[in-house]
């Protein structure tokens, strides 16, 4: 397999650093076992911590925050009667295997392969891995559609163009997750993040007004930021790195990538027609300010608007269809048989990542419902708080902590939702705003994502990375990324002071200090 014209294996303290991460990772039991494992020390340290008073007040309530004993008898019965509501419910479940059915009809019927042969024909080498990841960062802008999507296709991207598969994913993985708070086009996520900073504001100023798109002009200065990061890791340092590691998956399933023949385009050009057709419709159907796909206020990217609700459902109609009319075309599909066997294929291949989510759901179930999270937030918060360090440092400070409360507590709004009512006062008394805090919490949020194995999608990449590397386990992939996520902690922190001290703005009617002059 030929190499970027970069690639020089790295080596010295950051080669064994690396390998050592990955030794010791892939040491660790299945990541299935990993999660029963953390669920039953969950367990046993509720029963421990819940018999303790604790003075931390929880700001979701306003009382002292309670540990909730999920070894008593009532919670054990609860667990057992809950059991297939909790798998069934788990969100990322869902997602995964809903998109993959569309996913897999335009996969086998070779509608994606030709989409590729096409696209890797106009897109130079040398910048495949920059626009990998500015593809992944746009993905955010349809919640999750990059984890299912993106991620999986930048490895067969790569591996078309002769580069290591595994240096595809891992930067498609960066732009999904690690660069989640960069992103130049708004989502559900301003919104959301903006209306638990407003309440939190409440608490000093009753009065102050939050913009939903208070971090935008940020966050779209750190999409270049991230991108640039990226593509300087994945080329110089992932891929390097790579190079002996052998590619002994079953490649035989990978799409070829020959000459599209005539037919084959007359296919493409037919289904991607449709395909633009149904994406004219949904404009149409949206654009309207009483269009039903808009929630109650007239939005369409608030996470209570149906649109934003059904991108799961699109993602499998803008596939399924256009996936479907090219094999008709093109004969790859004969009869429905086909296509349902294509739909059949694609759950097959997702089985492993089913028995994972099996143990993942009930893991995170256990630790929301024990509170063991929020008083890791709650307590790193105050810790914080009673430091009273100088602005500049106590704002590095809510990075590094919510990177690091992140690894235990996934949800960005959820973690806000505690850490918010904590920072975003202090830091106003400091006369620092709202909108800054909200800054420097995006960045921690995103930072950590793509290292720690209990984020809900974390072991479905290591099922794409076992497609091309059988042997690939939950080291491997946190090798992969752990130079990503260093330099996206230090590297944006830096970014987010520079960017601070020349005063350009963080979004719309933002500021930086409290009150704002």
């Amino acid at each position: 397999m030929s190499q970027s014209p970069e690639a020089a294996a790295p080596s010295g303290a950051v080669a064994r650093f690396l390998n050592g991460i990955e030794r010791v990772g892939n040491k660790l039991p299945d990541p299935a076992i990993i999660f029963l494992s953390a669920m039953l020390l969950i367990w046993f340290l509720s029963w421990i911590f819940s018999s303790t008073t604790f003075d931390a007040i929880d700001p979701r309530t306003g009382e002292a925050i309670v540990v909730h004993n999920l070894l008593s008898g009532d919670s054990l019965a609860s667990f057992l009667a809950n059991m297939v509501k909790t798998f069934t419910g788990f969100a990322p479940l869902g997602v995964v295997l809903v998109a993959m059915l569309g996913v897999g009809v335009a996969e086998h019927s070779g509608y994606i392969n030709t989409g590729l042969k096409l696209m890797l024909k106009r897109t130079p080498q040398a910048l495949l891995t920059p626009s990998i990841i500015l593809i992944a960062i746009v993905s955010h802008t349809a919640t999750d559609a990059g984890y299912v999507l993106v991620i999986p296709l930048a490895g067969v991207i790569f591996y078309a163009m002769g580069r290591h598969p595994l240096a595809g994913i891992a930067a498609a993985f960066a732009g999904v997750s690690g660069g989640f708070s960069a992103n130049f086009i708004p989502s559900g996520i301003d919104p959301l993040l903006q209306s638990f900073t407003q309440s939190a504001a409440h608490i000093i100023d009753p009065e102050i007004a939050i913009n939903p798109l208070n971090n935008w002009f940020f966050t779209s200065a750190s999409s270049l930021f991230i991108i640039l990061l990226g593509w300087y890791i994945t080329d110089k340092i992932i891929e390097p790195r790579l190079k002996n590691t052998e590619i002994d998956g079953d490649t035989n399933s990978l799409p070829s990538f020959d000459e599209v023949n005539a037919k084959e385009k007359r296919a493409f050009l037919a289904a991607s027609g449709v395909m633009l057709a149904g994406i004219a419709l949904l404009v149409y159907a949206a654009s309207g300010e009483d269009s039903a796909l808009r929630s109650p206020n007239g939005s369409l990217t608030e996470f209570t608007a149906p649109l934003m609700q059904s991108i799961v459902p699109l993602i499998f109609l803008l596939f399924w269809v256009p996936g479907a009319v090219y094999g008709f075309l093109v004969g790859t599909f004969k009869s429905s048989k086909d296509m349902i066997d294509a739909m059949s294929k694609s759950m097959g291949s997702m089985a492993y990542y089913i028995v994972m989510a099996f143990f993942c759901a009930l893991f995170i179930s256990a630790f929301s419902q024990s509170n063991l999270g929020a008083l890791l937030a709650i307590e790193g918060a105050e810790v914080l708080k009673a430091l009273a360090l100088p602005s500049s440092v106590t704002v590095v400070g809510i990075i590094f902590l919510t990177a690091f409360v992140n690894l235990f507590v996934g949800s960005s709004s959820a973690k806000w939702a505690l850490l918010g009512p904590i920072f975003v006062p202090m830091l106003m008394q400091l006369g620092l705003s709202p909108d800054l805090t909200q800054a420097a919490y995006r960045v921690g949020d995103s930072s950590s994502n793509i290292i720690t194995p209990l984020m809900p999608y974390f072991p479905l990449v290591v099922v794409y990375c076992q497609k091309y590397v059988k042997n690939t386990g939950i080291g491997t992939l946190i090798a992969l990324m752990i130079p990503y996520s260093i330099a996206f902690l230090v590297g944006w922190s830096i970014f987010l002071l520079a960017y601070w001290g020349l005063g350009i703005p963080l979004g719309l009617q933002s500021s930086y200090i409290y009150p704002a002059g």
